[in-house]
């Protein structure tokens, strides 16, 4: 029994001696994952645990970890798969859901069809402002599922809805859901190499330095897929001030005020932005782009269904429809006119959120969370693992910051949020409840998810693969993007996919003498940009237009869009490893 946890140390070449070799092995659990979601189209949670299983099994048979220690190490990755991970983005979706139940969502949606009645205008507003704004508040795939059907309801043609919202959840993701991608690849690389810059605001920082300039692309992108060449040339002074601004936002709350705060601040940045421009301003033509009775695709998806949860676990279209309006007909009249304070109490929850983070991103008041009691730093019972250099992993230590958590901070901005909103405490009560039910399979894949993660770091999986990689020399700095994009196409999560490459990419950098930040940043930069190819988001997208089968057209409309922005960033993040651009890099 004692020999089931006993200490491990960490072997890279436990086959014969040979990285390659090992590297096959190293590499069963992520094979396993990605044929199970990509090929099989397995449900995520399934996928997540039997991939889980195949990783002790390697990290006991092949790394010779003890089971016990295998089991610990799983453990604390589900358990940080909860808290913080799953902590923040529950309480995120429950404030979302509180302006369902209220009817608020309803009234922020028609503030947004007033502003303009151009549809490539109403484009960027709602896919791209709106949509970063929920990305930055919920993220797993509730973003997609409530545009879309806003577009919809707003006349767009069912296809062309889902590439606006799918291409336009992009640039937002890296920061989604409170930063959720970047807290989990803060942790997952702290230990990995031995650079004190490897925490959750540094890394926040460099992408922030990276995102932003794919922002300033992506509305002369929706646009384009809106009007083509015409919507380009008639619109483009408010594309380039929605881009312009957002990623102004992006790179300044990332780097000077808050990284959770980041997608928050830049999408009410750019909408104030679009707004303001738009009472100076109005394109010179709106042609009429919802003509087109015979168009087949109106034909076959007249309606718009409000489906259940998608197969992978995250949030299904349900409330999201109910929420938005389950049909385009219903908005033909025209937005109804709200009262002035009711438009102030829609937006009264994100306004709330920007005011209890920025107080607790307050150094005095941040630096008093960060101690006891409000923060325990223990390190995970009977968990004693130490890295190939003998030395123990930070990893083993586990930070339970149960009041600054932004999880914990969410749920205070839940309840006055309920109090402005004039809701009764049993229906937030039943709302929090609610929830939890809708995401119970986002919940069991988040937590396999990472408890994976921690098994491939802690058995010393991923510095094998991390090994292999540094073969590949300094062509690594353009394949490290592809790696994040591969991730999230497959696992459908930026979180996941950091959490599945961070080390790895950390790791590579240090064999092969290149930036460890900038690297780890890549991984989630370039991430963002498969988003809108995985599988997950492509039945999010097709199931709200109501045209469940057809993931296929809506992929063969993306895909292109998808590979063209990842060159762009791959092209970016090599600049930033040459002295052309490793200025950007924070030191």
């Amino acid at each position: 029994m004692a020999a089931m946890f006993e200490q491990f140390t960490i072997v890279t070449d436990p086959v014969g001696g040979s990285v390659a070799v090992s590297a096959v092995f190293a590499s069963l659990p992520l094979l396993t994952l990605f044929v199970l979601l990509g090929v099989l189209r397995m449900r995520a949670w399934l996928a997540g645990l039997i991939s889980l299983g195949v990783a002790l099994i390697v990290a006991v048979a092949v790394y010779a970890m003890p089971a016990g220690q295998a089991l610990l190490s799983a453990s604390e990755g589900a358990a940080f798969g909860f808290f913080p991970i799953l902590w923040i983005v529950i309480n995120a979706i429950w404030v979302y859901n509180l302006t369902v139940v209220s009817g608020h969502f309803d009234v922020l949606r028609r503030s947004m069809e007033r502003i303009s009645p151009d549809t490539r205008i109403q484009a960027i507003i709602v896919a791209f402002c709106f949509g970063a704004l929920l990305e930055a508040l919920a993220g797993f795939g509730t973003p997609v599922a409530v545009t879309v059907v806003m577009l919809m309801a707003l006349g767009f043609r069912p296809l062309q809805a889902a590439a606006v919202a799918l291409i336009a959840n992009t640039a937002p993701v890296a920061f989604g859901a409170l930063a959720t991608p970047i807290v989990t690849l803060g942790t997952v690389t702290s230990g990995a190499a031995a650079d004190p810059r490897l925490t959750t605001e540094t890394l926040g920082a460099m992408v922030g330095r990276q995102t932003p300039i794919l922002a300033v692309v992506v509305p002369l992108v929706l646009v384009a897929v809106v009007d083509g060449r015409r919507g380009v040339r008639q619109t483009w002074p408010v594309a380039l001030v929605a881009g312009l601004t957002f990623g102004v936002g992006q790179f300044v709350a990332s780097n000077f005020v808050s990284v959770p705060l980041t997608d928050i601040i830049a999408a009410l940045v750019s909408a104030a932005a679009v707004v303001l421009l738009l009472r100076k301003w109005r394109p010179a033509e709106s042609p009429d782009l919802h003509t087109g009775a015979a168009d087949p695709e109106r034909t076959e998806a007249g309606r718009v269904t409000a489906g259940p949860a998608d197969e992978a676990g995250e949030p299904g279209t349900t409330r999201e429809a109910a929420a938005a309006g389950t049909t385009r007909e219903a908005a033909a009249p025209g937005p109804a006119r709200d009262a002035p304070v009711e438009v102030l109490r829609a937006y009264a929850p994100y306004l709330i959120i920007i005011a209890i983070f920025s107080v607790a991103n307050l150094a005095p008041v941040k630096k008093a969370l960060a101690a006891e009691p409000w923060t325990v730093i223990f390190a995970w019972p009977g968990l004693d693992v130490l890295g190939a250099n003998g030395k123990p992993l930070s990893s083993v230590n586990f930070t339970f910051g149960w009041l600054p958590a932004a999880g914990t901070l969410m749920i205070v901005a839940g309840i006055l949020t309920a109090v402005v909103l004039r809701i009764r405490p049993g229906a937030a009560v039943r709302a929090y409840g609610r929830t939890y039910v809708e995401l119970r399979h986002a919940i069991v894949t988040v937590m396999a998810v990472l408890a994976l993660a921690y098994v491939l770091n802690q058995s010393g999986q991923t510095a094998t693969l991390g090994a292999l990689f540094a073969t590949a020399g300094g062509v690594f700095v353009f394949l490290s993007s592809i790696l994040g994009w591969i991730g999230v196409a497959v696992t459908g999560s930026d979180t996941s996919a950091n959490a599945l490459f961070g080390a790895l990419q950390v790791q590579t950098a240090a064999n092969t003498g290149l930036d460890p930040v900038l690297l780890a940043a890549a991984n989630s930069s370039g991430g963002v940009l498969g988003k809108m190819i995985s599988p997950q988001n492509l039945a999010i997208a097709a199931s709200a237009v109501g045209m469940a089968g057809r993931e296929g057209d809506i992929f063969r409309r993306v895909v292109g869009w998808s590979l063209v922005l990842l060159l762009f960033m791959c092209v970016l993040v090599t600049l930033q490893a040459t002295p052309v651009l490793d200025w950007m890099v924070p030191r």
